[in-house]
């Protein structure tokens, strides 16, 4: 998994926050995570593409979320970065070397793609049940008053006003 689904969940996480009708430049976000701009702006974009964030361009533009942040799960982000094609691709490679099988006597799925298969599906089906709620919530009962108190600090100086959106 690349970091650019970190960052784009903890982006996201930090949308939550946002004001009404106001947005964050992709280059503040990268500010606040001390993270390269083009390619937190490139996690921005891929869920802008995806319907979980709302991008507004213009000298007022910036990005907030698309939808409620309950609607929103880790694999929405996952996927909208990664993709949803699994993450193991069975090449068949029992079929190969000196000892390989025949095509004919691969009838039934390989094992090992078989057993990738189910860890996968547990994983989505892990991720889906964890929204950008859950985890602001977490963010919240962690985090030091004054660590919270500078959060909101910063958003105030950072966020605003967002253009017509597109």
């Amino acid at each position: 998994m690349s970091k650019g689904v970190e960052w784009a969940a903890h982006a996201a996480v930090m949308m939550i926050a946002l004001p009404e009708g106001r947005g964050l430049k992709a280059e503040a976000l990268a500010r606040y995570h001390d993270v390269p701009t083009a390619y937190m702006a490139k996690q921005l974009q891929a869920l802008s593409k995806a319907g979980i964030a709302q991008s507004s361009r213009g000298a007022h533009g910036g990005y907030r979320l698309a939808k409620p942040a309950t609607g929103i799960s880790l694999w929405d982000i996952t996927a909208a970065i990664e993709g949803h094609a699994p993450a193991f691709r069975c090449t068949e490679i029992r079929q190969n070397g000196p000892c390989g099988l025949k095509r004919k006597d691969c009838r039934n799925p390989c094992q090992i793609a078989s057993a990738f298969a189910v860890a996968e599906r547990a994983f989505r089906d892990s991720l889906k049940t964890v929204t950008l709620v859950d985890l602001a919530a977490q963010v919240l009962q962690n985090a030091r008053p004054e660590q919270l108190s500078d959060v909101g600090n910063w958003l105030e100086s950072e966020t605003m006003p967002l253009s017509d959106t597109s």
